[in-house]
C-alpha cells in the first residue's frame, strides 16, 4: 500500500503542476456530474421507498430476480439493500416480521450479517455464529447461487481450509457456472492475502476467463488479479506482460458494451486503475470516456477515504498525460473527427 499510494500522490502531483492545461476532452462529463456507486433504472426505486420505510419495493424486485433467474443482478441488489440495511436496521426488521420465510428477506439478513462481522475486530467468532443465517438463505430456494457467493465470504473469514472452501465453491458453479460474484468470492479467496498466492489468483483468474461465456464480467478476472498484485506492491514474481495481458483482455470485454452503460461500470473503473499503474494513459482515457458518470468506490476506496476525490484526480491525472503524449496534429484530428479522444 505505501508503494500504491506513493504512486497515487506522484501522478496527482504531476496534475497539480499541470492544472493550467487546457482541457482536452469535452466529450467527458463534468466532474459535478459524477455520480459515485449510483443504483441502475430498476434498484433505484426500490431504495427510494425503502428511505421511506417500504420493503414492498424491495421484496418484489428481488422476488423478480429470483423467479427469472437473474442471479448477477440479484447479487448486485442484494448487497445494495444489505448496505441500506446496515443503517437502517428496523426496514430489515419490519420485512422479516410481515414474511419470516421469505427467500429474499432472508438472504439480505445473511448478507447484512456476513458484512457487520467482517468489520469486526472479533470477526472470526462473529462469522462463525452466522452460519446458519447462511444455512437458511440457501436453503429458502436451492436454485439460488447467491448465498453460496455470501458462503464463500463467510468461509474466507472464518478460515475455512482449501478442501472446505472448494465444497462450497462445488455448491456455487452447480447452480451458476459463471456466476461472476461467486468467482470473485473465490478469488479473493486464492489472492496472496489470504490463502493463495500471486500466481494461483491469475492462474484461476486466467482459466475462469477462458472457460467464460462471451460478454461475461469472469472476464475481467485476471484484470482483478492484477490488481491485487499491485495494490501489494507489485514486488513479486509476475511478469509485467501478463498484467498487460490481463487488462487487454478487460479492455476487449468493456470494448462490448456501450458508452456510459452502468451495468461493467465497476470493472471499467478497476481496469482505469490498472492501466493508470502501467502507465497506459490513452487506453485509461479510453476506460475514463467509457466510464461516462458511473464511478465505482471500488477501487478506488482502496486508495484512501474519499474514492470519489481519486477517482476525479486520476481521471484528471489521465487527460493530463494523454494530452502531453499525444501529437498535435493527431490531437486535432481526432477532435474534429469525434468530438473526444480514444
Amino acid at each position: 500500500m505505501v508503494f500504491t499510494m506513493s504512486f497515487v500522490r506522484a501522478l496527482i502531483g504531476t496534475k497539480r503542476m499541470l492544472r493550467h492545461t487546457p482541457p482536452l476532452a469535452p466529450g467527458l462529463p463534468a466532474d459535478d456530474e459524477i455520480l459515485l456507486d449510483a443504483p441502475d433504472e430498476r434498484l433505484a426505486p426500490a431504495l427510494v421507498s425503502a428511505a421511506l420505510g417500504e420493503y414492498g419495493p424491495a421484496a418484489k424486485l428481488l422476488a423478480t430476480t429470483r423467479d427469472a433467474a437473474e442471479w448477477e443482478n440479484r447479487d448486485r441488489y442484494v448487497m445494495r439493500l444489505a448496505a441500506f440495511a446496515h443503517s437502517r436496521h428496523e426496514w430489515l426488521a419490519n420485512w422479516l416480521g410481515a414474511a419470516p420465510e421469505d427467500p429474499d428477506a432472508l438472504l439480505v439478513k445473511a448478507e447484512l450479517a456476513v458484512v457487520r462481522a467482517w468489520e469486526s475486530p472479533a470477526r472470526a467468532e462473529l462469522l462463525r455464529e452466522i452460519g446458519p443465517l447462511i444455512s437458511a438463505a440457501a436453503d429458502a430456494d436451492p436454485r439460488d447461487p447467491v448465498p453460496w457467493r455470501v458462503a464463500l465470504d463467510h468461509a474466507r473469514g472464518t478460515h475455512a481450509t482449501h478442501t472446505a472452501f472448494e465444497s462450497l465453491w462445488g455448491q456455487a458453479v452447480r447452480r451458476s457456472s459463471h456466476h461472476y460474484g461467486c468467482h470473485v468470492a473465490a478469488l479473493q479467496y486464492l489472492s496472496a492475502q489470504w490463502y493463495g498466492s500471486h500466481r494461483e489468483c491469475f492462474d484461476f483468474a486466467e482459466q475462469a476467463a477462458q472457460d467464460s461465456l462471451p460478454g461475461s464480467l469472469v472476464q475481467a478476472l485476471p484484470v482483478r488479479a492484477a490488481f491485487a498484485y499491485l495494490l501489494n506492491g507489485g514486488r513479486l514474481a509476475v511478469a509485467s506482460d501478463r498484467i498487460d495481458a490481463a487488462a487487454d483482455i478487460a479492455i476487449a470485454l468493456s470494448s462490448g458494451y456501450g458508452v456510459g452503460d452502468a451495468w461493467p461500470a465497476e470493472v471499467r473503473n478497476l481496469l482505469a486503475y490498472v492501466l493508470i499503474r502501467r502507465e497506459r494513459w490513452a487506453d485509461a482515457f479510453e476506460q475514463f470516456r467509457l466510464i461516462g458518470p458511473y464511478a465505482t468506490s471500488f477501487p478506488w476506496a482502496q486508495l484512501g477515504d474519499d474514492p470519489l476525490g481519486r477517482f476525479l484526480e486520476l481521471r484528471d491525472t489521465v487527460r493530463i498525460r494523454t494530452a502531453a503524449t499525444t501529437p498535435l496534429g493527431q490531437a486535432a484530428g481526432r477532435r474534429r473527427s469525434g468530438g473526444h479522444y480514444a
